[in-house]
């Protein structure tokens, strides 16, 4: 006999998903906790996200607390007026909270905030959208692995095995002897994968990574600074080109 459709196991450990009011109310009720909590206050911007390095703030701010989510929820928990606002001088924050930014509660001495971010910016590969910071060139001749970014005496040739992708990528590469060699025509000096100032594709950052060229830079930017025992709200950086996050 079938069994029937209504005759439906119901597990009592699961749990129903977050509301994303549920959420809102959390991230407002939190931010409201730590402006009597804690003694300072940054908005930070973030270039080049990436969630790796963001991890390595929380984990070095573990006695602080960062936000990092909806912008609008969080300029309501500070306020938008001086009769809204959570503490004096917050609504003067509301402003700089635009683009990819956060919040940074925390009780630690104000210039050891600055002076790690200041020293905080590890490079990463590109990703496809981004800007170059530099240009890039693989070297005619003997290809090695790390293209002419470091001296030859301390790299070894590429394998063979890439040299398919290579050529795929469309660089004129062929084996020679069981060796990869880029051969150009017209006096070139080496095959440009790519120049300062233009945009990246993705065939483009794909060669970038080949070679172990890192060319983005994951930079927190202290925006502003608010001081819960004077009020005092200090502008520390301009706004300027973000990438927005989800």
């Amino acid at each position: 006999m079938p069994r029937s459709k209504r005759a439906r196991i119901v597990h009592e450990s699961k749990t129903a998903k977050k509301s994303h009011k549920e959420q809102t109310r959390r991230l407002y009720a939190n931010i409201r906790e730590c402006v009597e909590k804690y003694d300072h206050l940054f908005v930070f911007s973030v270039d080049n996200m990436r969630n790796t390095y963001l991890k390595d703030v929380r984990t070095e701010f573990a006695d602080s607390r960062l936000f990092f989510g909806k912008t609008k929820v969080m300029a309501v928990a500070l306020g938008h007026n001086p009769e809204t606002e959570a503490a004096e001088n917050l609504h003067l924050l509301t402003p700089y909270l635009t683009g990819a930014v956060g919040l940074l509660f925390t009780s630690r001495d104000p210039a050891s905030v600055t002076d790690y971010f200041d020293a905080f910016r590890p490079l990463d590969f590109a990703r496809a959208g981004t800007e170059a910071t530099r240009s890039f060139s693989i070297p005619a001749g003997l290809v090695y692995s790390r293209a002419g970014e470091i001296p030859t005496s301390e790299d070894e040739p590429v394998s063979h095995t890439i040299e398919p992708e290579l050529r795929k990528l469309g660089v004129p590469t062929r084996l020679v002897k069981g060796k990869v060699m880029l051969e150009l025509t017209d006096g070139q000096e080496g095959y440009p994968v790519c120049k300062k100032g233009e945009i990246l594709d993705s065939r483009q950052t794909t060669l970038l990574k080949m070679f172990g060229v890192q060319t983005s830079e994951f930079r927190v930017g202290l925006k502003a600074h608010w001081a819960r025992a004077t009020g005092k709200v200090e502008i520390l950086e301009k706004n300027e080109n973000e990438m927005e996050v989800e």
